[in-house]
């Protein structure tokens, strides 16, 4: 296995602290300094079907942002399949893994200069099947960075339990990146968590300030999730949702709560705030309608006079089977992952990582 191209391996304490957005930035800064990188995330969890493989949703995600020229089976050796686990314990096939594991990188090393190994959660995740995040980057021979969301006690707690996962397999853990830190309390984090990690032998490498827009969730986003039907041809899908307003009051207290940006749901039955939102609510330099979207609840469609003048509305307007508390309650607990069309979002990752994390000094401990 390629043991001379430089590599780092990406792990956090637990599901979305942001190993993701980390490594998205941390891609767009260490091409500063190595301009051909890779990028494999070897055991993946949530995967998508692409010609018949099975691949890792953030490895579509890296190469649709990165045009990263290498097959996406090699970045995305080994899916996790809802029997895997099964499969493994009543026949292990441990050798055959990290041989793929290993051929996988070579082929995405050849002509690269730096690679960045993504893990798929803490450190532990994947032991049941002897691919711990801990043992994999054993496997890939790379020094590990631990990403935790920001404070100073509950995330060094958890960063001293994935530390020692680490060093049970022999892998060095170079440092940590705090992410989602409130922006009024960065310098005290820094000053602090730096002190606290130190006792643990610990650099903290970065300390990434919280970006709300990274939360909001797009309308592309909640049309898959509530598995909508389209009633119109809108080009906004990718528009970002800051608020919800629930539809369940008069019109004339609805439209108080219209604002740029909001998600209006409620019953198709409900025209008269349907024509409300629609036509009342405009950008104040464009003029435009600049409702987020629509989404219209417990399959009721509108009169036809009303469904015509919606369709005509710039902004997604969606048909979902839920009722209105069902669907804001989806839409209040949705998961948001950044997505290849997130442009504004990419832009942001980029610039907070290379603005807050020391990426020559991670260099210089490789």
């Amino acid at each position: 296995m390629n043991q001379t191209t430089p590599r780092v391996f990406i792990a956090a304490t637990r599901q979305n602290d942001g190993k993701t957005t980390t490594s998205l930035g941390l891609m767009a800064a260490l091409q500063q300094q190595h301009p051909r990188i890779g990028y494999i995330k070897p055991v993946g969890q949530r995967f998508v079907e692409i010609e018949e493989q099975k691949i890792d949703e953030d490895t579509v995600l890296m190469d649709k942002v990165y045009q990263l020229d290498c097959p996406l089976v090699d970045m995305s050796p080994i899916a996790i399949e809802p029997d895997f686990t099964r499969k493994y314990l009543e026949s292990a096939n441990y050798d055959v893994l990290v041989k793929r594991i290993q051929k996988a990188f070579d082929r995405v090393a050849w002509e690269k200069n730096f690679v960045l190994c993504e893990g798929s959660g803490h450190a532990g995740v994947g032991s049941v099947f002897d691919l711990s995040n801990a043992r994999v980057a054993k496997v890939l021979g790379a020094k590990a960075i631990i990403v935790s969301q920001g404070g100073i006690g509950k995330p060094i707690d958890e960063v001293a339990i994935n530390q020692a996962l680490f060093e049970k397999e022999g892998v060095e853990v170079i440092g940590v990146i705090l992410n989602k830190v409130l922006p009024n309390k960065v310098d005290f984090i820094k000053d602090f968590a730096s002190r606290g990690l130190k006792r643990k032998g610990l650099e903290l490498l970065g300390v990434v300030p919280h970006q709300p827009i990274l939360s909001r969730p797009t309308l592309e986003l909640i049309h898959e999730e509530l598995q909508s039907e389209a009633l119109n041809k809108s080009k906004q899908f990718n528009n970002l949702v800051d608020t919800v307003v629930v539809g369940a009051m008069g019109v004339q207290n609805a439209v108080k709560h219209f604002k740029c940006g909001a998600l209006l749901i409620v019953p198709g039955d409900r025209e008269d705030i349907l024509l409300a939102a629609a036509t009342a609510l405009t950008d104040e330099k464009t003029g435009v309608p600049c409702l987020a979207g629509i989404v219209l609840t417990d399959d009721i469609r509108p009169s036809g006079a009303v469904e015509k003048i919606l369709k005509a509305a710039p902004f997604p307007v969606l048909l979902a089977k839920k009722d209105s508390y069902t669907v804001a309650s989806t839409v209040h607990d949705l998961t948001v992952k950044t997505r290849a069309t997130d442009t504004a979002k990419i832009n942001v990752i980029r610039d907070m990582i290379a603005k807050h994390v020391d990426v020559k000094r991670i260099l210089s401990r490789l």
